[in-house]
């Protein structure tokens, strides 16, 4: 064969993608065409945590949330300066939103016609699956049947007027960040498809429906046991299959097929020797990659040094070449499916699929996704704290922090410290550009535009065709969020984190006695408060903490996310709390703490100790116990029984008078 009829042979790579977005439009617009330049053939859209739930960028819960995980997008301004000179029609863009995703997708609408592009033309996916953020990610907003309503709008929207949109990503990833089982993955992800699919089937033609479920798309995780997940993807595949033909009678192979997109594990990256993650995130590629047959249609890797802040540019550039390496360089794409016939791959993927059909089963005998909720929040709680476990007792082995400790510094992290730091004063610009956007609008074409909105809202209209025509009136992203709450309602997700003690007490007698003797000497049982100020929804950490001080006998209180400083200071103060405990990943960590360390001291707690865990540089810890922070953990500390000793030794009296 020569090498021109060889080149012909291959398979077409999948679409490399980076997650990127940070700080305003208009610099993460320079780091889209620069990325676009090196190579990446997709876009993938990080918004910032006020953009996914809702706020504007000058709202009270947006106090150092601004660009720290995302781009802010409040308007119709704000994405076209996002994808100026990227001529939409041409590009094929995912957009990681979820409560917001009616809003972002009209704004991309609207910008992508300002660009005079035929809309039916425009090629991406929102990933608009808010299940999933009430097990796992926390951005969602509304209860779970108006936001299932919500996603119905958007699927039957984009079938009618954006065909080649995938209106819906399933996604998995996050549920196997907060601890999921592949079993577990498989289940709960197709439970969600599940009810997606029940509730769209109605809306359009019988004859239109196989088309329709064939636009929705799927964002799954890749972890470290490379085989186990090459496994799993290969099951995710027969079961949709088989959902899709079964249950609901799509006899086109076309419409059947598992369609994924994918980001590699980023929980398991580790602060500890963080180079190693290079070659953690390349074999968890494989995973993906290697099975033809189960093989994704984008990918996107996060960078080596994600669990220590933000990458740079080069960062996410390394991982980039990693995709084109193997895409363009390794002979992978020449050959048929590695892995027909194999019969441990067979027996695996078997297993696998058996198992999820038995939890789906389960599931549906709780009313599927929508009622099984809070039966699956726990589950992952349970599951997560079993893999944390297991870390800990060295039965997992994670190379470079349970073992093989000892190495040498990384020169990776010199100069600027190995990760990009969002400059403070980002917020403040973008909080004036969104007041001149204000000032400077048709306020009743406004008016006119939120009242039409909120009219479709409660008569139970599509709300896309209302929310474009907000998005051209100049409505922002707070304005619009906050017709769907009025409307539907805020939720407060299930925590997963019971107050009864569980029996998971192996190993833990010792720090039950020291708990017991100390609660003795405070005249009452040791009460730990745990929050999480600010908009970050990454709960895991938190809800880690709270299962384990209440499984050592501590008395906890764990509310949940969101938090105010001031709501949490209310609670220690009305909980008598001996210990306050703060959960921060998102960045914010410096205002957050500052504020509610301020709010401790007017309320009379100055003398309450505090301890803040999360994703915070060295410098910053420095600063945090400058303001009265007891205890600093991050990524590093993950033997848990050393904090819930910490928290003992905070709260014994005779200790506090030591000092």
């Amino acid at each position: 064969m020569s090498q021109t009829q060889q080149d012909r042979t291959k398979d077409r790579p999948w679409l490399i993608r980076t997650y990127a977005g940070h700080s305003t439009a208009k610099a993460s617009n320079a780091l889209y065409r620069s990325n676009l330049e090196k190579g990446q053939t997709g876009l993938s859209v990080a918004f910032d945590l006020p953009t996914q739930t809702g706020y504007d960028s000058d709202h009270v819960l947006s106090r150092g949330e601004v660009g720290k995980v995302g781009v802010p997008v409040c308007h119709l301004g704000d994405m076209r300066t996002l994808f100026d000179q990227i001529p939409l029609e041409q590009m094929n863009t995912s957009m990681t939103i979820n409560a917001t995703a009616p809003w972002l997708l009209s704004l991309y609408i609207a910008a992508a016609e300002e660009q005079g592009a035929d809309v039916s033309k425009l090629q991406g996916t929102v990933q608009n699956d808010l299940i999933k953020e009430y097990l796992s990610r926390g951005t969602y907003i509304c209860p779970p049947e108006p936001s299932l309503k919500m996603i119905a709008d958007v699927a039957e929207y984009c079938y009618t007027n954006v065909p080649k949109w995938n209106p819906m990503n399933v996604c998995s990833y996050h549920l196997q960040e907060a601890g999921a089982t592949p079993e577990q993955e498989l289940a709960f992800a197709l439970a969600t498809a599940i009810a997606v699919l029940d509730a769209l089937k109605p809306r359009v033609p019988a004859e239109d429906f196989p088309a329709l479920a064939g636009r929705i798309s799927f964002f799954v995780n890749a972890g470290i046991r490379f085989v186990t997940e090459m496994c799993k993807m290969r099951a995710f595949v027969d079961l949709w299959d088989e959902i899709l033909e079964t249950r609901y009678g799509v006899e086109n192979p076309k419409y059947r097929r598992f369609r994924y997109g994918v980001q590699v594990n980023s929980l398991g990256l580790t602060e500890q020797q963080p180079e190693n993650n290079v070659y953690r995130i390349l074999i968890e590629m494989l995973a993906v990659t290697l099975s033809k047959k189960a093989r994704a249609r984008a990918v996107q890797l996060p960078a080596w040094n994600e669990a220590l802040g933000l990458p740079r540019p080069w960062d996410q550039q390394w991982s980039m070449r990693m995709q084109q390496i193997m895409a363009f360089e390794t002979d992978l794409l020449e050959y048929d499916d590695l892995f027909d016939g194999n019969p441990a791959v067979d027996a695996k993927v078997e297993e696998l699929k058996n198992g999820a059909r038995s939890e789906l089963s389960n599931l549906e005998s709780m009313g599927g996704a929508i009622g099984a909720i809070d039966y699956m929040k726990s589950r992952l709680v349970d599951s997560n704290a079993d893999r944390l476990g297991r870390i800990e007792a060295g039965e997992t082995v994670v190379v470079g922090v349970n073992k093989f400790q000892k190495g040498e510094p990384s020169p990776l992290m010199t100069g600027d410290g190995g990760i990009m730091v969002v400059d403070p004063a980002v917020e403040q610009e973008q909080i004036n550009r969104l007041a001149e956007w204000r000032r400077d609008r048709d306020a009743a074409a406004v008016e006119k535009a939120l009242a039409d909105l909120r009219a479709a809202a409660a008569n139970g209209d599509n709300v896309m065709p209302a929310s474009i025509a907000a998005a051209k009136a100049g409505v922002t992203t707070g304005e619009w969020a906050a017709q769907m709450r009025s409307v539907h309602g805020e939720y407060r997700g299930p925590t997963g984190v019971s107050g009864a003690p569980s029996n998971k007490t192996e190993g833990l007698d010792d720090l039950r006695s020291a708990v017991d003797a100390v609660s003795d000497k405070l005249g009452r049982r040791l009460k730990f408060v745990i929050g999480k100020p600010g908009l970050d929804g990454h709960s895991n950490g938190a809800e880690q903490i709270a299962f384990r001080a209440r499984d050592c006998g501590m008395d906890i209180t764990y509310d949940g996310i969101r938090l105010t400083p001031e709501e949490i200071v209310s609670k220690a103060l009305e909980d008598d709390a001996h210990v306050v405990g703060l959960s921060i990943l998102s960045g914010s960590h410096i205002p957050l703490v500052e504020d509610l360390m301020d709010r401790m001291r007017a309320a009379g707690l100055g003398e309450t100790p505090v301890i803040v865990g999360g994703i915070i540089p060295d410098e910053d810890a420095d600063r945090l116990r400058a303001m009265g922070v007891a205890r600093v953990y991050t990524p590093k500390d993950f033997e848990l029984n050393t904090i819930m000793q910490d928290i003992v030794t905070l709260a014994d009296p005779k200790a506090v008078a030591a000092q």
